[in-house]
């Protein structure tokens, strides 16, 4: 699932008159760059939400060939946040599968490949993609990578788990995977986000953390500043 349903208020203006799935980059669209990511990680059918300019996504994923089933999770009467999105789209999933989820505003070379056989391998409920970085919003993991706890370094906020002296902080990057099952966990259709949802159900599944690689890119393209920074590295290097 590519979560594409945000306002994409931080990129403003850019996201006026488009859809912050389709700001450009690298002469495609971020969506493009998402959609491709998770088919070359052997996704056989991919929802992608829709809310902002809901209309241009449906047509530009109709205008594509994608190479497998692409479906729309349409929740133009409502903005349901990334856990409320998942809920919704639930009907949608392939039953009994994993499912891999990313965000639409990730630039990254991560191979998704890498994080869903980490995931069927410690036969998690919840994978996270994680990294170390700088942010206001950390999710801390034990010694065998078990979330603990979250925090909002900003506001002071904390949410803790279980009390863990050997709690790392990492920040989250944007791509997932969960069980099939854990779609029941998360209750009934409401606005909220995932990583509430997974905060909420930790108490009974096991939701752990994979680092990405350090050699690996990761770009959080959310902003106009951060968009450039991403299009001058792949100028540079590419």
């Amino acid at each position: 699932m590519i979560f594409a349903a945000g306002l994409g208020t931080r990129l403003k203006p850019l996201t006026n008159s488009t859809p912050k799935a389709l700001v450009p980059f690298r002469g495609k669209t971020l969506l493009w760059f998402a959609i491709k990511s998770v088919v070359d990680a052997g996704a056989t059918r991919v929802i992608v939400n829709v809310h902002h300019f809901a209309d241009q996504i449906i047509n530009y994923i109709q205008s594509e060939q994608w190479g497998v089933e692409v479906l729309i999770s349409d929740e133009r009467d409502e903005l349901l946040d990334t856990g409320g999105g998942l809920v919704k789209a639930a009907p949608l999933f392939i039953p009994d599968q994993p499912i891999l989820i990313r965000n639409a505003d990730i630039v990254t070379s991560v191979d998704c490949k890498k994080i869903m056989a980490a995931h069927l391998t410690m036969k998690n409920n919840v994978t996270l993609m994680i990294k170390k970085r700088s942010t206001s919003r950390y999710l801390v993991f034990d010694e065998q990578m078990n979330l603990c706890a979250w925090k909002n370094v900003n506001t002071g906020e904390r949410i803790v788990l279980k009390e863990s002296t050997d709690g790392e902080d990492y920040g989250f990057s944007g791509i997932h995977v969960l069980d099939y099952k854990m779609l029941q966990a998360f209750g009934a259709q409401r606005p909220f986000s995932i990583i509430q949802g997974y905060l909420e159900a930790s108490a009974t599944t096991q939701i752990k953390g994979w680092v990405m690689e350090q050699a690996d890119e990761w770009f959080d393209v959310g902003t106009v500043e951060k968009l450039k920074q991403a299009e001058e590295y792949y100028s540079k290097t590419k």
